[in-house]
């Protein structure tokens, strides 16, 4: 009986432990955190390939770390950050499931240890701090405050300070100094949406940091719309949706007008959605984008696009920002408001190759609609892989400008 009342005691002691001890350093067994490094090692310490469908889902299996709360301290390069947001969306809700389909899909991005091969470089070893940083809190029943909760979870995120100094550039050899406002070097944020209405709080931090940004706009749709046009606007929240939020970025004086170019897909000689008339594309002229029609990928290929993009954004600091609706649903058929006539993803994902060297300060990924997917998760892997190039593509290149002399 006294050995039966130690054991208990000893239990009751662990329990209370549990309960309230501190659990800051607490981690799974072997865990590895900095830098990116697999788990699983053979009998003779080599890499193995990882048992890529076990362990907790997050983006390309890398380290969690809980940014906005108790690991607010942490300091890292990049981070991932979802936004879980679809009450701004017209036709097809559930993007407020992208998040973790887009990271359910990214699974196997690190297989065979995330070497990019066109872009000759693997991010994930790059020597940058590379993060997930979970999902920003968002409330599915008031759009305005979640709106409002988005912008201050990526200001949050951004505001701070990059782990990693800027250095060298790579071929002048000339010191690099910072692009921000505030002469600081702050990590970049690739956001995991949600619908495109995210953009605006989103554009709203970026400005804090930068002013004015230049902006690549990958979709099938303006998003330019005016709120009377788009929806009507029966009350001012309501003007705000994932067909206006760029008219509203213009008129805040977030985006650098005459320096964005929206990469839309159209078909036929006309946009691969209806219009209300062609004042929708004066409209978005006076937005300050220039736009690309998919079917020019017929006679100017690939290279053309990237031309055309570069050509528009020269050596400006750019948001990039992705609609899965810009690939065919032939490819990505999960999304909220599909149109055919679209690239493929072998297509995009070389365009976006195409901007290698260009001073991406954040991403965003968005409309990836899981409960339209396929059982193959055809959309989810292709949104991952979309941005595992626009990840190669930072990683490659430092968010600063050389200093001559």
């Amino acid at each position: 009986m006294k050995s039966l009342f130690l054991v208990a005691a000893a239990i009751l002691s662990l329990v209370v432990a549990h309960d309230h001890g501190d659990h800051s350093d607490q981690a799974p067994l072997e865990y590895v955190r900095f830098p990116f490094q697999p788990t699983y090692r053979g009998l003779n310490g080599e890499v193995t390939a990882d048992a890529i469908f076990s362990g907790i889902t997050t983006f390309a299996k890398l380290p969690w770390v809980q940014c906005l709360t108790r690991e607010s301290h942490v300091p890292f390069d990049i981070a991932f950050i979802g936004a879980p947001f679809d009450t701004g969306t017209s036709y097809r809700p559930g993007a407020r499931f992208g998040p973790a389909g887009i990271r359910a899909g990214s699974r196997r991005l690190t297989l065979y240890g995330g070497y990019n091969v066109p872009l000759q470089v693997n991010p994930f070893n790059s020597g940058l701090r590379i993060v997930d940083c979970g999902d920003i809190p968002v409330t599915p029943y008031d759009n305005k405050f979640a709106i409002q909760q988005i912008e201050e979870g990526h200001k949050a995120l951004l505001q701070r300070e990059a782990f990693s100094p800027l250095g060298n550039d790579s071929l002048a050899g000339e010191r690099l100094v910072p692009i921000s406002l505030d002469g600081k070097h702050h990590p970049r944020i690739i956001t995991l949406g949600g619908d495109h209405t995210i953009v605006l709080p989103i554009l709203r931090s970026i400005h804090s940091v930068y002013g004015p940004i230049s902006v690549i706009h990958f979709d099938s749709h303006l998003d330019t719309w005016k709120p009377s046009t788009f929806g009507g606007a029966p009350s001012a929240q309501a003007a705000i949706n994932h067909g206006t939020y760029f008219y509203w970025a213009s008129q805040e004086g977030l985006i650098n007008n005459g320096t964005s170019i929206a990469i839309r897909s159209l078909q036929h000689g006309a946009i691969r959605t209806t219009l209300s008339s062609l004042e929708d594309y004066a409209n978005d002229d006076a937005s300050g984008f220039q736009r690309i029609e998919a079917r020019e990928i017929d006679t100017i290929g690939t290279d053309g696009i990237v031309k055309k993009i570069r050509d528009t954004v020269g050596d400006n600091p750019v948001y990039l920002s992705i609609d899965i609706d810009s690939i065919d649903p032939a490819f990505a058929p999960a999304t909220g408001t599909p149109e055919t006539g679209g690239w493929s993803t072998r297509e995009l994902r070389t365009i976006l190759r195409g901007l290698d060297g260009l001073r991406i300060v954040s991403a965003d990924i968005v409309e990836v609609a899981p409960a339209y997917d396929t059982n193959a998760e055809l959309t989810t892997m292709a949104a991952a892989d979309v941005l595992f190039e626009v990840l190669s593509v930072m990683a490659k290149t430092p968010l600063g400008k050389a200093v001559v002399g």
